[in-house]
């Protein structure tokens, strides 16, 4: 697991395991005449395993463990509090960065079959987009890739516990992730490394706000992740509206860089698509989505889900069901697949636009 990370406002003495490439790592047991085979062993505990601390990797000499935790942090990430939704199965982490900032993090089971876990890219989030708790923050800071991974070994620990693993990870948490994006990328090729976690990169999912620069370089990357383009409205005046960032990229620009995303892919693009009552919820909207999407390729290229509006930021209004049903429907009539998603953990505010810390645009939780 190779992350390169810059290490932007931390304060932790020494680096965390997650921020060490495995060049430096390597280096820094050749230094001690330790075998390079240790490398591997650390990585493995660190992804697959349930050590909460180095001292408890005990298949490692003593003095070795000894040296490793006077040399590095064994995580970036420590857990303040954790939610439990009355869904049985969503559960919500609030973690606590080495520099006093906090970010949240969600695990969302699906009966046992799949384990995703959504993670945050920065803390805070300069989008602003209307509808998003996570927006009214403002920007704290990007994080490290060692920070994203360590919200994925977060859960990887517990799950690991019961015998079970991550098997999906969405970048949909707190912040835009292509405007961070060498900590993205270099967190989604350790979460796909073989040798580290070994997430298909197809189970992977990048979602953006439409940074049109972020998609044409992350289709350049030859890697097969999913991309969701978070859309809201088919024209640009809605759009402006609930979303600042279509002044710099409007409705038409967003989806031809889909569509080359596809074409250089071979990916179906999701299209993100949160339902405010009376704002992109009629019938005419619905054409009009329809209409845009076709423009831009063939329909089966595109699949568009439907999130229902949660409570929290802009006072807007969720739309009744038979309302968004119809929405649904007018789509599939004109040949686009397209799901109505009730976001799941509302009642501990792990829905989508729902995370969220009291900390402010730049002050710190007290400790």
């Amino acid at each position: 697991m190779s992350i390169a990370g810059t290490l932007e406002g931390m304060t932790r003495v020494h680096p965390a395991i997650s921020d060490v490439s495995d060049a430096a790592l390597l280096a820094w047991l050749r230094k001690r005449g330790e075998p390079a085979y240790r490398a591997k062993q650390i990585r493995r505990h660190a992804t697959h395993g349930t050590a909460a601390e180095f001292a408890e990797l005990t298949d490692l000499p003593k003095q070795l463990r000894e040296a490793l935790a006077a040399s590095f942090s064994w995580t970036s990430v420590d857990p303040v509090r954790e939610d439990a939704s009355a869904d049985g199965e969503t559960r919500k982490a609030l973690l606590r960065l080495a520099d006093g900032h906090h970010i949240e993090t969600v695990l969302m089971p699906h009966h046992g079959a799949r384990n995703a876990v959504c993670v945050s890219t920065q803390a805070g989030c300069p989008m602003a987009c209307a509808f998003c708790a996570t927006g009214e923050m403002g920007l704290v800071r990007n994080l490290t890739a060692g920070e994203i991974v360590d919200q994925v070994r977060h859960w990887q620990r517990e799950l690991a516990q019961r015998g079970e693993r991550v098997s999906h990870v969405v970048f949909m948490g707190m912040g835009e992730p292509f405007n961070n994006y060498d900590a993205t990328l270099a967190s989604t090729r350790a979460l796909i490394d073989p040798e580290a976690f070994g997430i298909s990169p197809r189970r992977l999912t990048i979602s953006t706000c439409g940074v049109v620069t972020g998609i044409d370089q992350l289709a350049g990357e030859g890697l097969p992740i999913n991309l969701a383009v978070s859309l809201h409205a088919p024209d640009d005046p809605t759009r402006a509206r609930i979303m600042p960032i279509n002044r710099k990229w409007g409705v038409e620009e967003v989806l031809a860089a889909a569509a080359r995303y596809v074409k250089r892919t071979k990916r179906r693009v999701t299209f993100e698509y949160v339902l405010l009552a009376g704002v992109n919820d009629s019938e005419e909207t619905a054409r009009e989505l329809a209409a845009l999407i076709t423009r831009h390729g063939p329909t089966k290229d595109a699949h568009v889900n439907l999130i229902p509006y949660n409570p929290g930021a802009g006072g807007f209004r969720r739309p009744p069901v038979e309302r968004m049903e119809r929405f649904a429907a007018l789509l599939q009539e004109h040949g686009i697949a397209a799901t109505l998603r009730i976001s799941k953990g509302q009642d501990i505010a792990a829905g989508c636009g729902q995370l969220k810390v009291a900390e402010g645009k730049a002050g710190l939780l007290p400790i």
